[in-house]
């Protein structure tokens, strides 16, 4: 794949951003969602690709945009695979909060794992400490092997998790080790993604979420280099030291995504941990997204202005 589609894809997530944005605080997260689908659905027929969409929208029924399954582009070799996020915690954004963004994963065919459930039991850190993680054993345990990698003390370690009723026990846990929690009202990609990254106030992600939110985080994290590990669990409250033996295995972040060509792109809607949010001025706005790539081990962060009298032209 050309290293230029990576900036192809940033058109992506931007069009999807902006449209989206103008919900930020509305309370209404479905109307949300729709724009950011709309939006990256229209900007996707200009981009140079035969896609598969192998983790895209659920199909409710007619009318279907960006579902999974569909092909995206305009047809043109490359052909990849592609998982989306049009718009990740579209609640929190309609309720004015933190962590919204929209995302892309992209990667040569046949990289990335067909989940066998839609939910994902994780864990994910940085470069660091990829290599002291491991989903079998204790919080504690893993709390303690990631700070002595970090050369931090547990007690100054910052765990994102989703404040839900299923992550009791798992927040009681983290309390219990010392470490700091940051509680997300709502999906936890951008954490998992801030978590793969040095330097952001993430240090590790924990918990349950989707699955199709989860192996677009790891495209991401395989792109910088950090670590993952995952369970799949067939609902998101289950035990899984109860189910039986196909949800037992632990995969590794080789086994979510392979292949040496991932490329992850993703915009800002809301403030997050690892990206600003949208900033509407006179005339336009500023969009803050980033760029990353396996192949060369490229981070980019890029900052857009754009004016709404110069439309784009997606065609």
């Amino acid at each position: 794949m050309d290293r230029n589609l990576a900036l192809e894809l940033v058109r992506v997530t931007e069009a999807a951003a902006l449209a989206s944005a103008r919900f930020f605080g509305k309370g209404d997260p479905l109307a949300a969602e729709h724009a950011a689908v709309s939006a990256m659905e229209i900007a996707f027929r200009g981009v140079k690709i035969k896609g598969h969409l192998i983790m895209g929208e659920e199909n409710m029924g007619n009318n279907c945009t960006l579902c999974t399954g569909d092909t995206v582009g305009t047809g043109a070799d490359p052909e990849v695979d592609i998982a989306v996020v049009p718009l990740a915690s579209g609640r929190s954004l309609a309720n004015g909060q933190a962590n919204a963004i929209s995302a892309i994963a992209i990667a040569e065919r046949g990289s990335f794992m067909d989940p066998p459930s839609p939910y994902m039991r994780k864990i994910v850190t940085d470069s660091e400490a990829a290599d002291s993680i491991d989903l079998g054993s204790s919080v504690f345990d893993n709390l303690v092997a990631i700070a002595e990698s970090k050369r931090m003390y547990v007690e100054d370690l910052t765990v994102s998790i989703l404040d839900d009723e299923r992550h009791g026990q798992l927040i009681e846990q983290v309390r219990q080790s010392g470490a700091r929690i940051e509680l997300l009202r709502e999906g936890d990609l951008a954490s998992s993604i801030a978590a793969a990254l040095t330097g952001t106030v993430v240090d590790v992600v924990m918990g349950t979420g989707s699955s199709r939110e989860g192996i677009t985080a790891a495209a991401a994290v395989t792109c910088v280099g950090g670590g993952m590990q995952a369970r799949f669990l067939p609902s998101p409250d289950s035990d899984p030291d109860s189910l039986p033996g196909e949800f037992k295995k632990i995969y590794g972040l080789e086994e979510i995504v392979s292949g040496v060509n991932v490329m992850f792109a993703a915009t800002g809607v809301s403030y997050c941990d690892f990206l600003e949010g949208i900033d509407f001025h006179h005339g336009g706005a500023t969009t803050h997204s980033a760029v990353f790539r396996n192949k060369s081990g490229t981070t980019r962060y890029l900052k857009t202005d754009h004016f709404f009298d110069k439309a784009p032209d997606y065609t």
